[in-house]
């Protein structure tokens, strides 16, 4: 045998050998895997980020008072397309909104608020909208049984995504009862136009804050995880 025949070979011995190890070593890997997978560390909690949802909803505070400065239909409809797209049962979306930025309008409302409870102070009924220069009416479904809820989850967008565009909001109920319990009730729900079957379940002013009130305590303790 030649000396090329010679190195052929050995380089031939060579390769087979380095075959040899790496099936070797295909063989060992999956052993190894399993047993890093079992060294591996539990998930640490993330370093808090920031987070424009949260900070929206920890900044959110009912707003009593307001900047006479009127809000945009454009951003209005923003708030409310963020209210419409909010959880509710079986997207039945079993509300109607009635949207109030006139200030005629809401002056004949307030009107005919005192005229329908005159057993009330004048003064009390027309405050009762805290001056909020925009005032979402929201009406439920008489006809299905969970719309209250789906009305909840609606106003809660609304004065979330509100928040986040620097609007203040408060959510109220004292003109929901002045409307639905007054002597002339027909004539305010027609002014309003509600659909047939709907009442009308809360109210949310809207407007731009003129006072910075503190957050109130909140309990934690009533939230409880059961094991």
């Amino acid at each position: 045998m030649g000396a090329l025949d010679g190195e052929r070979v050995a380089h031939m011995q060579n390769n087979f050998k380095i075959l040899h190890i790496m099936k070797q070593i295909l063989l060992i890997l999956p052993i190894l895997a399993f047993i890093l997978a079992g060294c591996t560390p539990a998930p640490q909690a993330r370093e808090p980020m920031n987070n424009e949802v949260i900070d929206a909803i920890m900044a959110r505070r009912s707003i009593r008072q307001y900047h006479p400065t009127p809000i945009a239909r454009d951003t209005m409809m923003q708030i409310m397309n963020c209210g419409i797209n909010a959880a509710n049962g079986q997207n039945k979306q079993s509300w109607e909104v009635r949207i109030v930025d006139n200030p005629n309008t809401m002056q004949q409302i307030q009107e005919l608020m005192v005229a329908g409870n005159p057993e009330l102070q004048p003064d009390m009924v027309r405050g009762c909208m805290r001056g909020a220069p925009v005032m979402a009416f929201i009406a439920r479904d008489l006809g299905y049984d969970f719309s209250a809820y789906d009305c909840g989850l609606l106003a809660g967008n609304m004065m979330l995504a509100a928040q986040s565009l620097g609007i203040g909001t408060i959510c109220l109920g004292s003109p929901v009862r002045f409307i639905n319990d007054a002597q002339n009730s027909a004539e305010l729900l027609a002014l309003l136009g509600f659909g047939e079957n709907y009442e009308l379940s809360l109210c949310v002013g809207f407007g731009y804050a003129n006072e910075s009130p503190a957050a109130k305590p909140r309990d934690i303790n009533k939230v409880q995880f059961v094991d």
